[in-house]
């Protein structure tokens, strides 16, 4: 498997090149391959920290930090996204491991609370999550809200 390389920024430090890559890759996964209309451009990413996960110098996963008091009172990691392609070879557990540890040094003492898709709830709590919600529909698509505290 061919190493990763992790580039971790706030919105502003973001190149062109980088930030047209990140958003095509989730409008590729979660509009087009998901079949969801929704406003993924929703008014969080200047605030969030971005990590952009490469393989072979092509963005294969990604995800945001958003910072405790933004969107909850929590940390959040949000937008967790892996391309088709790169699925099955542990890269999602590698994006999700590096985003708790930049979450955990930037914000070491908030917790993290994510809005996961529910079919992957079990995922989730491979790394150490806890749900805490009972299922509910955001963008058409059933979610459970999961805690972790550090």
């Amino acid at each position: 498997m061919t190493t990763p390389t992790f580039i971790c920024r706030p919105f502003d430090e973001l190149t062109t090149p980088e930030l047209y890559s990140l958003l095509q890759l989730r409008s590729e996964v979660f509009v087009v391959e998901q079949n969801c209309v929704y406003q993924d451009v929703d008014g969080y990413d200047q605030t969030a920290i971005h990590l952009l996960m490469y393989l072979d110098n092509e963005l294969c996963a990604y995800s945001r930090l958003i910072p405790p008091g933004i969107k909850y009172e929590s940390a959040s990691i949000g937008r967790v996204v892996t391309q088709r392609g790169a699925r099955g070879g542990g890269h999602g557990t590698a994006l999700m491991e590096s985003a708790k540890a930049h979450c955990n040094r930037l914000w070491p003492e908030a917790g993290l609370t994510i809005s996961a898709q529910a079919y992957l709830e079990n995922f989730y709590k491979s790394l150490g999550f806890k749900t805490d919600s009972e299922p509910y529909m955001e963008d058409g698509i059933p979610h459970i809200q999961m805690r972790l505290i550090y």
